[in-house]
């Protein structure tokens, strides 16, 4: 498998360093980007992989890099950023983007996070289920055309939403626990990924509500989660 093409948008010269030097020693390729401006012309004329992004960038917001991204493109995005707090996370995965990994983070996570990318992007149509979609209430999921809408209306989802929804759907009725959630998606469980899974639940949950499905997903506490049948 061809390793993927990584653009890098940082502007600490030493964070990039290291991320770029941990991208040579495992033969990923990559572009740099210090600033957003640059990084959005990198991402227009390099058609990346996958972009790896700041968020606190010396001459725009790294959200609104990936929003400005977001009109031309689905590539995936991994924010890396020292903003920890739900908030931020929330702010970024509106935004669009589809990973949010938090500094220091150790190299073993963030090659663990770019194999996990590389295997969402080797999904095809054909490991989609034999009925090609799932209406549930106001929801309806075309798995051929990887599209989801509610009550009519397209629902603009990330690329790991869309698969969060996916796997919901095709176990609906059935209580998922956080492991069996996060190896399905990030290929692992820690708790990292347990906590990105709460943030990720809350985003497409709140987009869910949007014609009335509060109750579509609910919570087991300690658990997991559940698609409700309506």
């Amino acid at each position: 498998m061809n390793k993927l093409f990584v653009l890098v948008v940082e502007d600490d010269k030493s964070v990039r360093n290291l991320i770029v030097t941990t991208l040579r020693t495992h033969g990923y390729r990559y572009a740099e980007a210090p600033t957003g401006e640059a990084a959005i012309v990198q991402a227009s004329s390099h058609n990346p992989d996958v972009i790896l992004l700041d968020l606190g960038l010396p001459d725009m917001e790294g959200a609104e890099v990936i929003r400005r991204v977001r009109g031309w493109s689905n590539m995936p995005i991994i924010v890396i950023s020292a903003r920890s707090e739900d908030a931020d996370k929330i702010a970024a995965l509106d935004a669009g983007a589809d990973d949010y990994l938090t500094k220091p983070f150790s190299v073993d996570e963030l090659m663990a996070r770019l194999r996990a990318t590389q295997r969402r992007l080797a999904y095809t149509v054909s490991s989609a289920p034999a009925d090609s979609s799932f209406v549930n209430g106001a929801l309806r999921v075309d798995y051929a055309a990887n599209t989801a809408t509610l009550g009519g209306e397209e629902l603009h989802l990330t690329p790991i939403e869309y698969k969060l929804l996916c796997l919901l759907c095709q176990n609906v009725g059935k209580v998922l626990t956080h492991t069996y959630i996060t190896q399905k998606i990030w290929g692992k469980s820690m708790e990292s990924d347990i906590a990105s899974l709460r943030v990720y639940m809350a985003t497409l949950r709140r987009k869910l509500e949007g014609a009335g499905d509060a109750q579509v997903i609910q919570t087991h506490i300690g658990v997991g989660y559940r698609m409700v049948k309506l």
